[in-house]
């Protein structure tokens, strides 16, 4: 089928190689740091091929991003790297990166955000860290770095405040009462999926933006995608239900890309292997232009 030259697609868009890109993408296909054997190195490539059936045209708000600046870094080659060299070789390679106004990192495994939060900034106490995530990932750190405990490994070993981190979207019956405990006594902000039902995300995004805005220099964004209901996200092991709608996340994904604090956002904890007719890449794909779109309205002054 010839291409339509009045429905430019997004894989397209992803490989015009801007020069001087407002927007980086870069596959971190890491996944040797999972509790559970998982697959989640194959997302990065699959999630590229799914933008060949998506436009740059965000219909809901007008949005048209096909004029973005953006630069496609490729994939890490990460894949066989064990969790413990990982966070030192993603800590280089991210403070090795030219700066943009905002990078995604397309996971991989949970485990890649500790190290890339570590490498944002100097100072830890000047980054601040959105969640979205159905866990509060501090696991114990015993048996070393590992999907289940980035967030735990960044205040106890990186130095990162807990009144630096904001989490969105706890699920019920994913979590333990001594790890609610630990994140409360560490001074991490916990906004439930009941809150956001009950506030709206959009309210719920951006009080968390601007409690961490005053303090902080820039902000990071962690999505990890079991966060949402398992309807949704059949191809994410952590995945329960009762958890967020894809309409709910993609509008956290976007106030979060259109603030001016954002720097770098991570999707990540989708296993290919287990996805369901490519339902759970879809929503993925759906999202990283979604964080496009946000940037695109973040640079007209429309966020």
């Amino acid at each position: 089928m010839r291409p339509d030259p009045d429905w430019p697609t997004a894989n397209v868009w992803l490989a015009s190689e801007s020069p001087d890109p407002l927007l980086q993408v870069v596959g971190v296909p890491a996944s040797r740091s999972s509790l559970s054997p998982s697959r989640a190195d194959l997302a990065p490539l699959v999630v590229r091929d799914k933008l060949l059936r998506y436009s740059t045209f965000q219909g809901e708000t007008g949005i048209d991003f096909g004029d973005l600046g953006v630069r496609d870094l490729g994939n890490w080659p990460v894949s066989e790297i064990g969790p413990v060299p990982l966070i030192g070789d993603l800590s280089r390679r991210r403070s090795e990166m030219n700066q943009a106004s905002l990078t995604l990192f397309l996971g991989g495994d949970n485990a890649i955000t500790r190290p890339l939060v570590a490498a944002a900034s100097a100072d830890p106490e000047k980054i601040g860290l959105i969640t979205f995530d159905a866990h509060h990932d501090v696991r114990s750190l015993a048996n070393g770095p590992n999907n289940g405990n980035p967030i735990r490994g960044l205040v106890e070993e990186h130095g990162l405040p807990g009144q630096n981190i904001v989490q969105i979207g706890i699920h019920s019956f994913s979590n333990s009462a001594p790890y609610r405990q630990y994140a409360d006594d560490a001074g991490i902000t916990t906004v439930t999926v009941e809150q956001v039902s009950q506030i709206g995300m959009q309210a719920a995004v951006d009080v968390a933006l601007a409690q961490l805005s005053a303090t902080c220099d820039g902000i990071y964004v962690d999505v990890d995608l079991d966060v949402l209901d398992r309807a949704f996200a059949p191809g994410c092991p952590g995945s329960r239900p009762g958890g967020l709608s894809v309409r709910d996340l993609a509008t956290g994904v976007f106030r979060c890309a259109a603030h001016p604090f954002v720097s770098d956002m991570d999707f990540v904890e989708l296993d290919p292997d287990l996805d369901r007719d490519h339902q759970t890449a879809d929503v993925m794909a759906h999202l990283l232009l979604t964080a496009a779109a946000g940037l695109r309205s973040r640079t007209e002054g429309t966020g």
